[in-house]
């Protein structure tokens, strides 16, 4: 009886102890939602690789990725935030007194939550968060996606325990460095779809090409106006799916080929990827990668003057999509480039096998198999 007793004792007690080695993992980054979507698809990948995790997101107060993070059921934890400057504002010494603010409830919360890893992909609000890590010795990953290291990344990397990187000459950038070259994650619930079928299902003609306009995750002001200054030419040749941006949808008179949304998610994406021919888009790392995944020809509208520049120049080396300049454009040339390039079948062809080869298939794998390793 002492013996038994004594068995089932242990049993309990290894219970006990097996659930206090959860592992936890603190995702950042928001403000817009560039960070966002590699860290979804790490998530996604630990998920499956990682047994008994427990994830919280810390973002901005007012930021997109709440939604999205509580959508995945990620448990998310706002803390303030401030953005570096490189010119002088005002703003800048409000916001120093923000990210005080950030650095402290991070102390707080990194001591309650006790994480094994934090994990970012960039953005300020992450920063704060960092810093605080390094402070208490908790492991960091950071993840370089843009072709252009970002301010952000720069005043993390330092105290980074591990860094990936989307494109191999981001290595010499962090020197003295744990870096690893995975290409950019992409998340898991975007789907290849059949073309036929994603056109019935935004209840378009087989007979006329799609035509896919995304501003990114937050839109585009100049992309939306561009489509409205135009969006008579346009229906006369192509049908138009459009993702707008929260907040920013634009109110055309109703049109059989014209399809607007403020916000494309999942499914939605995917039916939208492909039924499409060609796709106008920013050069966000993260739509890029989508792009890459689905072999999508794409005419690229960078942010004048951005990192984004420095990722369109990557896809326009390769012969990989066409770049245009926001500020050359008018409303007739880009109804004029639109139509060459629809009509332009071999065009078509080649842009979409050159940005299929841009990226790997499996960064997820890979950067996760990367942070197994450091995690305590």
């Amino acid at each position: 009886m002492n013996k038994y007793i004594h068995k089932v004792s242990v049993e309990n007690r290894c219970k006990f102890c097996y659930a206090d080695t959860m592992t936890r993992i603190i995702l950042s980054g928001g403000g817009t939602l560039g960070s966002v979507s590699p860290l979804l698809a790490l998530f996604e990948e630990m998920q499956e690789k990682i047994p008994h995790m427990k994830c919280v997101w810390v973002g901005t107060i007012t930021g997109p990725e709440k939604k999205i993070a509580e959508g995945y059921g990620i448990e998310y934890k706002s803390i303030a935030s401030g953005k570096f400057r490189r010119y002088f504002s005002i703003q800048n010494f409000l916001d120093i007194l923000q990210i005080l603010v950030g650095f402290f409830q991070s102390i707080f919360f990194i001591i309650s939550f006790k994480p094994s890893l934090v994990l970012t992909a960039g953005g300020f609000v992450a920063v704060p968060l960092v810093w605080a890590a390094w402070i208490l010795r908790v492991p960091i990953h950071i993840h370089q996606q843009d072709a252009r290291v970002g301010l952000a990344n720069k005043l993390m990397a330092p105290f980074a325990t591990l860094i990936t990187a989307t494109f191999e000459k981001n290595v010499k950038y962090f020197k003295n460095k744990n870096v690893v070259v995975t290409g950019n994650p992409l998340r898991k619930d975007l789907a290849c779809l059949d073309k036929t079928e994603a056109v019935d299902f935004f209840g378009f003609s087989e007979n006329l090409p799609v035509l896919l306009v995304m501003g990114g995750g937050t839109g585009a002001l100049v992309i939306n106006k561009l489509i409205a200054d135009s969006f008579d030419q346009l229906i006369e040749f192509c049908q138009i799916i459009h993702s707008t941006g929260e907040g920013k949808m634009i109110y055309l008179k109703k049109n059989s080929r014209y399809r607007a949304y403020e916000f494309l998610y999942h499914m939605g994406l995917s039916h939208a990827y492909a039924a499409s021919d060609l796709v106008i888009s920013r050069a966000g790392m993260s739509t890029l990668t989508e792009l890459a995944m689905f072999a999508k020809p794409a005419i690229i509208i960078p942010i004048p003057y951005s990192h984004q520049e420095d990722n369109a120049r990557e896809f326009e080396n390769k012969n990989a999509a066409r770049v245009l300049h926001q500020n050359d454009l008018t409303p007739e040339k880009f109804v004029k480039i639109i139509q060459e390039s629809l009509q332009d079948k071999n065009l078509l062809k080649t842009f979409s096998e050159n940005i299929g080869k841009m990226f790997p298939n499996d960064a997820a794998k890979k950067a996760t198999e990367e942070i197994i390793k450091i995690i305590r």
